[in-house]
């Protein structure tokens, strides 16, 4: 329980950039990498990083977070076949890109901890896109309306997350956290890029915004398990 003490003031802190611009080299999409990129994720890892971890914990925790940054992508990707030629194009493009960046990281992992991927990636493929496009077809402002959506949601599961591994051990599964808190700090960038660019002025976004988080948490929770 000390060590879920001594995260929150961090928790707060992500949580409170949702409500201001993040400044310096890593604000505004810049591309920071992620710790140790590629250092301990040689094949020859693969035995120490299994070694005395809670196999369903990180099972569970990189099988959900690989399906979460493969719907992401399929998000974008909608979007941009909808406005990738409109003057939200170039911005949404580069929130994609870390996107790609993530779901690289999250595949490389896979093979390191041995994790099979979700059963339900066809659907998230499928889903993820028209999710994307729809939104986009109410314009600019649906399209940031379902970023703000869903970046919310994920990176609310992301703290959760770091919250399980920092009960169950934070430095056996210390480069783990690291990951899973950049992709969180991301994903609370692209939330708050979506609020800039007139996310609540979508239509119904109220509801919009409900609807999605709705089908975030039964995608999450689907994820996990199957």
């Amino acid at each position: 329980m000390a060590a879920v003490a001594a995260l929150t003031p961090a928790l707060r802190c992500s949580l409170g950039r949702r409500h201001g611009a993040l400044s310096g080299p890593a604000g505004r999409c810049g591309r920071r990498p992620f710790p140790a990129d590629g250092a301990s994720l040689r094949p020859c890892s693969t035995r120490a990083a299994l070694n005395g971890i809670n196999k369903a914990v990180v099972d569970r925790i990189i099988r959900v977070d690989h399906a979460g940054e493969f719907g992401a992508n399929r998000i974008y990707a909608g979007q941009m076949a909808v406005l990738g030629r409109s003057t939200v194009g170039p911005l949404i493009q580069q929130m994609w890109n870390q996107e790609k960046e993530h779901l690289k990281k999250f595949n490389e992992l896979m093979i390191t901890y041995r994790v099979r991927p979700t059963v339900l990636l066809p659907f998230w493929n499928v889903a993820g896109f028209v999710l994307g496009a729809g939104s986009s077809l109410l314009g600019k402002k649906g399209a940031m309306a379902c970023t703000v959506a869903v970046e919310e949601s994920i990176s609310d599961h992301y703290n959760n997350q770091i919250r399980t591994l920092m009960e169950e051990d934070p430095e056996k599964y210390k480069e783990l956290m690291q990951i899973i808190k950049q992709c969180r700090d991301d994903e609370l960038e692209h939330h708050d890029i979506g609020l800039e660019h007139d996310a609540e002025k979508a239509p119904a976004y109220s509801v919009l915004k409900t609807v999605i988080q709705l089908g975030c948490k039964a995608a999450i929770y689907l994820s996990e398990r199957i």
